[in-house]
């Protein structure tokens, strides 16, 4: 059993930055891959960013779209925590940001992980 916690959000203007973080419970946590999904109100949870479990060929990160070159996700496997660094913040940033763990990269990136924490709200003002 994994349990997420995440903190870091609030209210930011538009242009602003602000870094998430989200503490796992558990000895396993680097054989996690790690992301993080947001959902604003009236739309479906949608995939961010995500980024490999440790001991893979490829220490790979994928983002979304939307967010490519203005988010960083990044892992600290010694603090059990992976961070989202916000940049460039933008009003349609603003949402319900989830972190998730699965061991599998797809069933993550398709929006199917094992476990998601209880999410941290981001509002990006004008």
């Amino acid at each position: 059993q994994v349990q997420l916690v995440e903190s870091g959000g609030g209210l930011v203007h538009t242009g602003g930055s602000l870094t998430l973080s989200c503490a796992a419970s558990g000895r396993t946590f680097g054989s996690y891959v790690m992301g993080w999904f947001r959902q604003a109100p009236g739309e479906e949870r949608g995939f961010v960013a995500s980024i490999r479990a440790i001991n893979t060929y490829a220490s790979s990160v994928k983002y979304a779209e939307s967010v490519k070159g203005r988010f960083t996700i990044s892992r600290d496997n010694a603090k059990n925590t992976v961070y989202l660094q916000m940049n460039s913040l933008k009003s349609e940033d603003t949402a319900v940001y989830y972190c998730a763990a699965d061991t599998v990269l797809s069933e993550l990136t398709d929006g199917r992980p094992d476990y998601w924490g209880q999410g941290t709200q981001v509002t990006v003002s004008s």
